[in-house]
């Protein structure tokens, strides 16, 4: 036992990301030079299994445990903050939207084991809507049990409301316990991503060769950008016009302080601590910001949202779904909501792609493909993501308090001051 404990201390005192690269390159060698050893293939395809069946759990106890501890009476600062965040991260969405429009990528998606649901795509946004309230009131342990993502959402705000205004502290302190133990489950399922990395590469090189990683390099392009104009343009246009000052002094102190050391962690939560350091050197009200810092790890999430929305996109237009810009757009709402849900591990946000894709009809095994190629390019993707997200909260956070003092008439409403 001993023994086992010190290979696993070891193994996981190396970097995920380093893992998961090196993975990686196992399985491209493994791939190129030994192609009929299909039996590797089984990693891949485990894996893939394990985030289909924590992933539905993990998305009703987060949205179930976030909305029942949430506060009250937080005040006008509170007021413009959840609105800049879900604005942001609407805008980011949509910006994910325009983007796949311009520059449309497919993915290689090949057949899982229990079959593949290909093409069932809802052809109008009517069509879309009706899709979304029929299965919203579906049976909540059948949607768990089924990933219906839909419901899954629908009953666990439902049941985080019901909780809030009915059950004990203590209560409400259980849900938010489960959802840390739901959470450390996943980041043990992601602590063997290499592995499954590996095996997906291997049966993805020894199937396609090396040309699909042009693909991967398309896709990845496109959402780095996405996230980068919504970074650069975006997120400042929107202080700009609250604070009537240049806003990117602050920005790039954001960026610097805050989101360099999430581009490493990959973890909105891990950089809460990060980010409330600076908040103080900003010489923000304490009592504001440890709140809205833990709130903007929860629902600020511009990265998520076009993730979400540029991988839905993509697995449409890879399986043939014919997804006009209205529907698209209504994605973008959707992906909006669904990213406030997004766990604040590594990767959280690629395990809500399959409720966005079954708005399309895109059936769960496919878009859990898409998941799969999410995690192989995560090296890059979430970290910028994270990064986005993370020094997002803090930029709008102090966004959000000088545009209150500026209001109300007091100083301080710039870096500078």
């Amino acid at each position: 036992m001993d023994f086992l404990k010190s290979i696993l201390h070891k193994y996981t005192s190396v970097s995920l990301m380093m893992r998961i690269f090196i993975g990686l390159m196992i399985g491209v060698f493994l791939g190129l030079v030994a192609p009929k050893l299909t039996g590797i293939g089984i990693l891949g395809r485990m894996f893939v299994s394990a985030l289909k069946g924590i992933a539905p759990v993990l998305v009703a106890v987060l949205v179930i445990s976030s909305i029942a501890k949430a506060g009250r009476g937080l005040g006008r600062r509170f007021t413009s903050l959840v609105v800049i965040y879900m604005l942001s991260t609407f805008i980011a969405a949509v910006c994910a939207v325009v983007g796949s429009f311009l520059f449309p990528v497919t993915l290689q998606l090949g057949e899982m084991a229990d079959g593949v649901e290909i093409g069932q795509g809802a052809g109008s946004l009517a069509e879309v809507f009706t899709n979304l309230l029929t299965n919203m009131v579906s049976n909540p342990i059948a949607a768990v049990a089924n990933a219906n993502y839909i419901a899954i959402l629908f009953w666990s705000i439902i049941l985080g409301i019901a909780l809030k205004t009915t059950a004990s502290k203590a209560t409400v302190q259980v849900s938010h316990d489960l959802s840390d133990v739901v959470s450390r489950v996943v980041k043990w399922v992601i602590q063997f991503a290499p592995f499954g990395i590996l095996g997906l590469v291997f049966t993805t090189v020894s199937e396609n060769g090396l040309s699909v990683f042009t693909t991967y390099g398309h896709l990845l392009l496109l959402l780095v950008g996405c996230m980068l104009v919504n970074t650069f343009v975006f997120n400042p246009l929107i202080s700009l016009i609250m604070l009537h000052r240049n806003p990117y002094p602050l920005l790039f102190t954001c960026l610097k302080e805050s989101g360099l050391q999430a581009f490493f962690t990959r973890s909105s939560a891990a950089n809460i601590p990060i980010n409330m350091a600076l908040c103080k050197k900003l010489g923000l009200d304490e009592k504001f910001y440890s709140v809205s810092i833990p709130l903007g790890a929860t629902i600020n999430m511009d990265g998520a949202a076009v993730t979400i929305t540029v991988f839905s996109l993509a697995v449409a237009h890879t399986v043939g779904v014919d997804v006009s810009f209205a529907s698209a757009l209504f994605l973008g709402v959707i992906a909006t909501v669904g990213a406030c849900g997004a766990s604040g591990v590594a990767g959280g946000s690629l395990l809500l792609i399959p409720m966005a894709c079954s708005f399309f009809g895109i059936g769960n095994d496919v878009a859990m493909q898409a998941v799969a190629i999410g995690f192989i390019i995560g090296v890059v993707q979430d970290s910028v993501e994270t990064a986005l997200n993370s020094s997002g909260d803090a930029f709008f956070t102090a966004t959000a308090e000088f545009y209150d003092r500026r209001k109300s008439g007091k100083s301080g409403n710039s870096l500078q001051d």
